[in-house]
């Protein structure tokens, strides 16, 4: 269910993007500023963008089968990864366009009504984000995360254009035009390498936020009185997978079945507190040296 849920507000960013895109373009072709152009050309992105995370979003939702066992849930971040490339992308053909400009300024028209046009779409766009972005945090998708930043992107920068066609309407000072498309240019290639490191990190396995890992660690530590330790515990996130795994050092005297229930209440516990979490545990006797010799990550084959 939470997989189609993502999928729709990716529905939602595509319609957004195609509205966004013709009040956008309609406010170039309007008043001819470069300014306006680097907006629309964003907009241009962001459908790509939105047509990418469909595509991630419906991927990653895959069952796992026997090629992916792990799942598919990593796919999210080839749409992040994406998105921040798009971005780069859109904010060097925006700098071009605007330098061609400021060698030669040229006089705007009707810029009342590209105004108009603009914080519509403006709007349009800041209404989106805030919804992508509450359905991001709470599906733990980074696909709508990334879709919804970059939308608020696009807010300010277009807030910033709004500002300077304004400014140019009012002075007369043409040359403000391009300079405001050049200061769009910058703002988007910083939110696309901010985009890009993130997916870098997913990318590499990132162990869970603090504050997941004291949600597990408070699990564990309800066991402490019975004599039960731990150690080993590793984690990494993949997409809106948690993926936690950890060794059970249990009196050697229990049998199999007791210590099976104990590791089976465990992972549902962590479960239950983190959902979306794949969680195995290892189960050892405490009395015996060889378990306290698997605590790095690497273990040697002398050990």
């Amino acid at each position: 269910m939470s997989s189609q849920t993502a999928r729709s507000y990716a529905y939602l960013s595509i319609v957004a993007a195609i509205v966004t895109i013709g009040l956008k373009f309609g406010a170039y072709l309007l008043t001819g500023s470069v300014g306006l152009l680097s907006d629309a050309i964003e907009s241009c992105v962001n459908l790509v963008a939105a047509i990418v995370a469909l595509w991630a979003l419906t991927y990653a939702a895959k069952p796992a089968d026997a090629e992916h066992t792990f799942g598919h849930s990593k796919a999210e971040y080839f749409s992040s990864g994406a998105e921040g490339g798009l971005i780069v992308v859109a904010a060097i053909s925006i700098a071009v366009e605007a330098w061609g400009r400021l060698q030669h300024p040229e006089p705007l028209t009707q810029l009342g009504l590209g105004l108009v046009l603009s914080v519509v779409a403006t709007a349009v766009n800041g209404a989106v984000a805030y919804v992508l972005l509450k359905a991001g945090r709470r599906l733990r998708s980074i696909t709508l995360r990334a879709d919804a930043h970059h939308l608020l992107t696009d807010v300010w920068t277009s807030g910033g254009v709004i500002l300077g066609i304004f400014l140019v309407k009012v002075t007369g000072w043409l040359i403000l035009d391009p300079v405001i498309a050049l200061l769009v240019a910058v703002n988007i290639v910083w939110a696309g390498f901010k985009l890009l490191k993130e997916t870098f990190f997913g990318l590499l396995d990132t162990s869970l936020p603090q504050e997941e890992m004291e949600i597990i660690r408070r699990i564990l530590d309800e066991y402490a009185d019975q004599g039960i330790q731990f150690h080993a515990l590793r984690t990494r996130l993949a997409g809106t997978r948690r993926f936690i795994s950890f060794h059970v050092l249990v009196p050697g005297a229990w049998t199999v079945l007791q210590g099976h229930d104990l590791c089976e209440a465990i992972e549902l516990k962590i479960i239950h507190a983190l959902h979306g979490s794949n969680v195995t545990t290892h189960l050892e006797p405490l009395e015996d040296p060889a378990s306290w010799n698997d605590l790095e990550l690497e273990r040697s084959s002398n050990k």
